[in-house]
């Protein structure tokens, strides 16, 4: 579980509403991403991994963007499989992984087969809480603080 790149964030401005794309963003404590329609609770903000979405639409034969998946954070170069309890630091801030996102009717929406193709060992990506206030920037790196 080495160390990873932020590649892309995303806000949502209601919900159902579309993702926008951002180059940096604030992350608050105990809340979630300024500006997004997701506040408070243990799914403050919602990941994805870059290279497992690739692989989903190579499997599907299509080549949609990863916003359609709905995550905040694009990230590369880390597996958040079974990542439940772990603490990932991006830029100044850190994330408390709580659990896996599992896919919505939506992804059949986007791509017949999606939901499915997602649904098993954390491939619609993992949701988590913000421990720390802290400015995020695509490029930041990221890292396990509490790697295995």
């Amino acid at each position: 579980m080495g160390k990873g790149r932020l590649e892309r964030i995303y806000l949502k401005r209601f919900k159902g509403g579309p993702m926008d794309e951002v180059s940096q963003a604030k992350l608050i404590r105990g809340q979630g991403l300024a500006g997004n329609a997701d506040q408070k609770g243990k799914r403050q903000v919602t990941l994805l991994e870059k290279e497992r979405w690739e692989d989903l639409m190579k499997a599907l034969g299509a080549d949609l963007d990863p916003s359609i998946r709905r995550a905040n954070l694009l990230v590369s170069g880390i597996s958040l499989t079974n990542s439940r309890q772990k603490i990932l630091k991006l830029g100044d801030a850190r994330l408390c992984i709580y659990g896996e996102t599992k896919p919505c009717e939506q992804m059949d929406k986007a791509l017949l087969g999606l939901k499915d193709l997602m649904f098993d060992d954390w491939g619609g990506g993992a949701f988590a809480e913000v421990l720390d206030d802290g400015e995020i920037y695509v490029g930041n790196d990221i890292i396990w603080e509490n790697p295995e």
